[in-house]
C-alpha cells in the first residue's frame, strides 16, 4: 500500500472513531443546550483570540467569525471535526480532545441561521 493510502485510511478511520464518539456522547442523555455552554466555554477559551464567537459579533479578528462558518454551505459536523483535527498554517495548532471537539462542534452548528 502506498504512504497516501495508507494515510487516507487512517484519517478515515480518524473520522468514524470522532463521529462515534459524538453519538456515544450524545446518547448519554446530555441536553443539546448543554453542549452549546460547554462549546461555548471551550470556545471562549481557545478561539475567542482570533475568531468572533458570539452571534452577531462583527470584531475584526484573524479568522472568519463563527456564524460566518456555520452558515457556509460546506459547514457540517464532519467537515468541522476533520478541519479541527487537521494542521493549518494560519491557525496554532491546538491539540483538541475528542469530546470537546464534539463540543466546539455543536456550538458552531447552534449558530447556523436557517
Amino acid at each position: 500500500m502506498s504512504h497516501g493510502w495508507v494515510r487516507l485510511l487512517a484519517t478515515a478511520v480518524l473520522i468514524i472513531a470522532v463521529l462515534l464518539v459524538v453519538r456515544l456522547h450524545r446518547a448519554g442523555g446530555a441536553a443539546p443546550q448543554d453542549g452549546i455552554s460547554t462549546g461555548h466555554r471551550l470556545a471562549a477559551g481557545w478561539c475567542a483570540e482570533c475568531h468572533a464567537i458570539e452571534p452577531g459579533d462583527v470584531r475584526d479578528g484573524k479568522g472568519p467569525a463563527f456564524q460566518r462558518i456555520a452558515n457556509l454551505p460546506s459547514t457540517t459536523a464532519l467537515s468541522l471535526n476533520v478541519f479541527l483535527r487537521s494542521n493549518h498554517t494560519t491557525m496554532p495548532n491546538f491539540i483538541i480532545a475528542p469530546g470537546d471537539a464534539a463540543e466546539i462542534v455543536h456550538y458552531i452548528l447552534s449558530l447556523k441561521r436557517n
